[in-house]
């Protein structure tokens, strides 16, 4: 019986050993966050990635990884795995973990909802805006350090009291303008606060200087 369980366990070895093991550090296409940006952000730097650095790992990053790697010798797959990472420049990257990179789709339709829900028809770097503000606000010590505590933050968006939020349709350029404040995209220049002159009548708001001005919107510090 002994010797039998030996062979056994030997067999497993040797079929495991057969087995490609995937590397936990690799980022390929599907994966999503802060390591695809700056992954992202290499390539585009250095004319490999053309268009906007999102932190999503879709084709055209798959595309762009490749000519990176057949430019530098490197086994052509698509895959950021350690040695693409080192002929970037870039130290081991953690692959996002299937919650985080949930959390990250979560944090992103909830950011497009109250683009869309408070700037819909807006210019597109205007509803890029709002999202700006809504996260700084996340940084800010006068606010909530969540985005959910933001959003949900009692009085602080008409959309999620008129009920504008949950039953407002979500255009794509909501969510591009979500993508792009949610991975550091500011027009506002640090901005807190905005509001539309024509509908507001808030005298706190109103007391506020303006900034800049974006569309139908004003934005201030």
């Amino acid at each position: 019986m002994r010797a039998k369980f030996t062979a056994f366990f030997l067999l497993v070895i040797f079929l495991f050993s057969l087995c490609p093991i995937a590397s936990d550090a690799a980022l390929r296409e599907g994966d999503r966050g802060e390591s695809v940006r700056k992954v992202q952000q290499k390539l585009s730097s250095w004319g490999y990635l053309s268009g906007g650095v999102d932190g999503i790992f879709g084709p055209k990053t798959t595309s762009a990884v490749k000519y990176f790697q057949r430019k530098n010798g490197l086994a052509v797959d698509g895959i950021v795995g350690s040695k693409t990472l080192a002929a970037l420049g870039l130290s081991s990257l953690d692959k996002p973990s299937s919650s985080s990179s949930s959390s990250y789709s979560q944090n992103i339709e909830l950011l497009a909802r109250m683009i869309a829900a408070e700037g819909r028809g807006e210019p597109y770097t205007g509803q890029v805006a709002i999202g700006a503000v809504i996260m700084n606000r996340i940084k800010h010590p006068s606010f909530p350090n969540t985005l959910s505590g933001v959003l949900y933050q009692r009085g602080a968006f008409s959309a999620i009291d008129d009920g504008q939020f949950y039953s407002t349709p979500i255009p794509d350029s909501c969510r591009r303008a979500a993508i792009e404040a949610y991975n550091g995209s500011d027009p506002t220049g640090g901005c807190i606060y905005y509001y539309n002159p024509a509908k507001t009548t808030n005298a706190y708001m109103l007391s506020k200087p303006i900034y800049l001005r974006i569309g139908n919107h004003v934005f201030c510090r």
